[in-house]
């Protein structure tokens, strides 16, 4: 149990599995002594949870004020304007997908300088290119993304309404 709390706690990013399987041997149930650091950390302020197709350590929300305190972090935070959070909205949803495809979407451009602040923030990242004439870049989420939502995968996006306003609704969605 140890070392899995070492690795973990050393690790800024989800630790899959395998890898955990591995610091501990394969004839190990990485699951059980999951459970069992779980079970000692109620009550802890801060929680292992899986996410991203890993583990991780994670302070609970209700210190987030606490440590943005102690941190003299003041009100640094992923903060997003609506269209920001709309167009990110649109590529977890639509994914891989182009500036044109967000535009269909959108009726209107997508600025180039929206897409940096959220490439910018880890959230998306180069896709494929698009079978469109030209070959554009199309744009998808990372596991940074992944991570921050808390989504295990992509199959865990809330499922869409789509007889509501598909952006809008999108967007509410990921904010909730």
């Amino acid at each position: 149990m140890g070392r899995i709390e070492a690795v973990l706690f050393a690790s800024a990013s989800p630790v899959g599995r395998e890898d955990l399987a591995r610091v501990v041997g394969q004839g190990v149930s990485v699951e059980t002594l999951i459970d069992d650091i779980q079970a000692e950390l109620v009550g802890r302020p801060y929680e292992l949870v899986h996410v991203a197709g890993g583990w991780m350590f994670r302070t609970k929300p209700q210190f987030a004020d606490a440590i943005k305190a102690a941190a003299d972090l003041g009100d640094q935070s992923l903060a997003f304007t609506e269209m920001e959070m709309g167009v990110l909205c649109a590529i977890a949803y639509h994914q891989p997908i182009d500036r044109a495809g967000l535009k269909d979407i959108f009726g209107k451009e997508v600025s180039r300088d929206l897409l940096a602040r959220l490439r910018y923030k880890d959230l998306i990242a180069s896709g494929p290119r698009s079978p469109r004439p030209g070959a554009p870049h199309t744009f998808v989420t990372t596991e940074t993304f992944l991570t921050t939502f808390d989504f295990q995968t992509l199959r865990d996006l809330p499922e869409l309404d789509l007889a509501t306003d598909g952006a809008n609704e999108q967007a509410r969605t990921l904010q909730a």
